[in-house]
């Protein structure tokens, strides 16, 4: 099981990248791959045919790979291409394939070098190839070319970042072996998102095209600028060969004689070229693969989770079944009726934590909107005085009245009573505004069936505009009711006793119905706004309001008080918000010009909203602190000196005053218990009742079933695409749970210095020149290559070896010992007259190992290749 599971770890990858490719997810899950980066010239397209073994890549000047190329590579006893765009073509022509490519690549991008970061999905199945899955990226440009903008040279590193970024992707880093290394733009790249080398791969590329004498020797063997996963060197094709149409595998058999010939790489040819490069990428991806099996797994179960609630409705689904429009319709007026109930009447489930919503909003009209809108028209004392005056005097006429009228009374209450008309027929208006964006809300759920929704919307919004007339006469009615009886023998009336005794009662600012204690109104933050910079400037506090002061605090532990301001007096007025402000403002003053704050005649309060504005105004409406009048204090006064009041008269005024101020209250009390529960009867209670009950008739009614519940083409997309990749998920889970992988992997090398890649403006020595003789820098043994100049130390027996040994390393003696006898005509170094047990070619200067014992024959014994060879 575990082999077969390992074996099948690619092709997994490959299933999951068909699937989210199909849905234009690919990009949501980040799976294992090898992200193939380099420069224009380095050799990509080239390293990549030689994996499949044909030419399909498009060739040309400046930049060719304008999109993402995903290449999925699998082992077949077929051989054949498959783009995931047209899926049901096999491409058996490898020149067609080129040609698709640059098709797809144009019709994304256009015809003159636009790039794009949309992939293109490529999958190969070939006898010569191994599993693997590799994207070819674009290579790094400098210099834009035909439709190019100026910064493509960054948009061609943002792209190739977004790819080589995710940890799950191992970088095959691509670059030229006749370029100086530590400027190599792939390894740059590789260095910033894998600082320790724990996914990057080398490559070096036209190793046949180096100077004469120069060789990569050192870089493959990762002593110059060193990787943890080390270099391996690949021969590819000359352009002269491709245009040649020379065989690949022709190419591949001169690409290993190349490196048993050549004396730098001939000792390591085993370790270089093609095959061995796609071997070792197939055994670390699938290595990659297991390592990141336990994150991927829990990404995919995520995913999976994720999709339940939206697969549920399609897990079932055929499309053949008759009976499937009937029940998708029956399902979706329950569902519809469902959540419309718990949107008004409030669920645990699915809850809105950024905006109230449906009950909670009608809530609020109920319980601050209205009550706001009534206690408004309660303000203008003056008027109501004035009216009472007039009407007092109009009903005595010629003669002095000695009685308080009731006729002025029931004249003026009345008055009154028609004015809630206004208010009560606002709250039916905002009341349904609030239930038809309900309605919107809860059908956005039947945008699989665009008719459905537009026809069920048309049905419940009628409804609720039938309700609507019939709730506003019983509103009506009930005002109506109330103007038709003034019923003085109310046991919450105070009666003329009572008005009378009030009238006694000096220095009575406020009266607040119902409440005998003071009782905390309303808590909450705002901002003082108009507080002068020098003095600290706006500051938001816990601000408190009672029935009988406005305080606040610097938090809600309300600890440190940092004033109380008194409500007598104190009227609201509104403020036009700043033109760099958000905040919504409104202020409180004193009537009698006094300070109200320290030196502030008036303190602005900002709230964050206009709602939260209303509210507040509702809260200090319910203290007894009203809105300013609109009317200037000269009309008033023009008004006022109009007619003279005497004593009597003004008596008779303010019990009237007291009379109408306690049954309007009464009457208030009332309107406000009754709009409610008249609303939520005639209009909420019964739009449910509709939903339930009558909706599916009317449904059926308005249209033919088959129209109704026929599905949108996006939708029908969207189900087969959720039901391709919730299926490929829990398959790929099934698999990865077979999968076994207690197996060993390779462990990654341990870190190397890579200071190289840490300076930006670093260059790396040349590519090594071998003359016969170097000085090689300090602290490094000298690699001897062959026999030195002159005659040999020790002479080398008939059947020994035919290649030198490397050095043994010793103690350096007094003389310098890395100093190179370059002269030919010089005297042979000293050779003492016992043979001694050291390999041949070694320089002189070097101390030797005691002499061996007398008349005992030197062995020579054959190193084995050390790593520095």
């Amino acid at each position: 099981m575990g082999n077969r599971g390992m074996e099948e770890l690619i092709p997994l990858v490959n299933k999951l990248q068909d699937a989210f490719s199909s849905i234009g997810q690919s990009c949501h899950l980040d799976l294992p791959q090898i992200a193939v980066v380099g420069g224009q010239s380095a050799g990509k397209s080239s390293v990549l045919e030689n994996f499949v073994g044909r030419d399909f890549l498009p060739r040309g000047s400046g930049i060719v790979t304008r999109r993402p190329l995903i290449l999925q590579l699998i082992f077949s006893k077929t051989e054949y291409a498959e783009f995931l765009h047209c899926k049901s073509k096999k491409f058996t022509d490898f020149d067609e394939v080129r040609q698709e490519i640059e098709a797809e690549t144009d019709r994304v991008t256009g015809t003159n070098k636009g790039i794009s970061p949309i992939p293109i999905n490529l999958r190969v199945y070939s006898p010569h190839v191994l599993n693997l899955t590799l994207i070819d990226l674009p290579g790094i440009t400098k210099v834009p070319v035909g439709d190019q903008p100026q910064d493509i040279e960054y948009q061609i590193k943002d792209m190739i970042l977004q790819f080589i970024s995710r940890e799950s992707s191992l970088i095959l880093a691509v670059t030229p072996a006749n370029m100086d290394l530590a400027n190599s733009d792939a390894l740059k790249m590789a260095k910033e998102v894998d600082p320790q080398g724990l996914r990057t791969i080398g490559v070096i590329t036209k190793l046949d095209l180096m100077d004469e004498g120069t060789d990569a020797r050192d870089v493959l063997e990762n002593k110059l600028l060193p990787l943890r996963r080390g270099y391996i060197g690949v021969v590819n094709r000359s352009q002269k060969d491709i245009d040649g149409k020379k065989d690949i595998r022709a190419a591949l058999a001169a690409e290993r004689k190349f490196f048993l010939s050549h004396p730098a790489y001939r000792h390591m040819a085993d370790r270089m070229g093609t095959p061995h490069l796609q071997k070792v990428l197939n055994q670390q991806l699938t290595n990659h693969i297991r390592e990141t099996l336990p994150s991927l797994r829990s990404k995919l179960q995520s995913q999976l989770l994720s999709l339940e609630k939206e697969v549920e409705e399609y897990k079932n689904f055929r499309p053949d079944d008759p009976t499937r429009k009937t029940k998708a319709l029956l399902q979706m007026v329950q569902q519809f009726g469902v959540d419309f109930e718990k949107r008004i009447e409030g669920s645990g489930d699915q809850v809105d934590t950024l905006e109230l919503s449906g009950g909670a909003r009608i809530n609020r009209i109920f319980h601050e909107r209205f009550p706001f809108e009534l206690v408004k028209m309660e303000f203008d004392e003056k008027d109501l005085r004035r009216e009472i005056s007039y009407a007092i005097k109009n009903i005595h006429g010629v003669r002095t009245g000695l009685f308080t009228p009731d006729l002025a009374f029931e004249a003026i209450v009345k008055k009154q009573v028609v004015k809630l008309k206004e208010p009560c027929l606002k709250c039916v208006d905002l009341v349904i505004q609030e239930l038809i964006n309900t309605v919107r809300q809860c059908t956005s759920k039947l945008g699989s069936y665009p008719r459905l929704r537009e026809e069920t919307e048309r049905i419940v919004t009628t409804h609720i505009r039938e309700r609507e007339g019939k709730t506003k006469d019983q509103i009506l009615l009930l005002i109506d009711i109330e103007l038709s009886y003034i019923n003085t023998n109310h046991e919450d009336f105070i009666g003329f006793a009572n008005a009378q005794q009030r009238n006694t009662q000096t220095n009575k600012k406020r009266a607040i119905p119902n409440q005998g204690e003071i009782l905390v109104i309303r808590r909450g933050w705002l901002t003082i706004n108009n507080i002068s910079i020098m003095k600290g400037g706006s500051k938001e506090y816990w601000f408190v309001l009672t029935a009988e002061s406005l305080s606040w605090y610097k938090d809600e532990e309300e600890k440190e008080k940092k004033y109380m301001l008194p409500l007598d007096n104190l009227k609201i007025r509104d403020v036009e918000k700043g033109f760099m402000s958000n905040k919504h403002v409104f202020a409180i003053f004193n009537t009698e010009q006094r300070n109200v704050y320290k030196d502030l005649r008036q303190i602005e309060l900002a709230c964050d909203s206009q709602e939260d504005v209303d509210s507040w105004k509702a809260s200090f409406l319910r203290a007894g602190v009203y809105p300013e009048k609109d009317q200037t204090e000269n009309e008033d006064g023009a008004q006022e000196n109009t007619f003279s009041m005497d004593p009597q008269l003004e008596r008779q005024v303010e019990t009237i005053r007291n009379l109408v101020d306690s049954y309007v209250g009464i009457i208030n009390k009332s309107i406000r218990d009754l709009m409610p529960k008249t609303i939520m009867h005639l209009m909420i209670n019964n739009t449910k009742d509709f939903i339930h009950s009558e909706l599916l008739a009317y449904l059926y009614s308005s249209a033919d079933q088959n129209s109704l519940m026929e599905e949108s083409a996006d939708q029908a997309q969207r189900r087969d695409d959720m039901l391709r990749m919730y299926h490929a998920l829990k398959e790929a889970l099934n698999i990865i749970g077979d999968i076994s992988t207690s197996t060993v992997s390779t462990p990654v090398p341990p870190p190397v210095d890579d200071t190289w890649l840490q300076t930006s403006s670093g260059h790396s020595p040349p590519p090594q020149r071998r003359p016969p003789s170097v000085v090689l820098p300090p602290g490094r043994p000298p690699a001897v290559r062959g026999p030195t100049p002159g005659p040999p130390l020790i002479p080398i027996p008939a059947g020994g070896p035919s290649f030198a040994a490397p050095p043994i390393p010793s103690r350096p003696g007094p003389q310098n010992i890395f100093a190179a006898n370059n002269d030919p005509f010089s005297a042979p170094p000293q050779i003492p007259s016992r043979p001694a047990r050291v390999p041949p070619g070694i320089p002189p200067g070097v101390p030797r190992r005691p002499p061996a014992a007398p008349n005992r024959p030197t062995i020579i014994r054959p190193a084995e290749p050390s790593l520095l060879d």
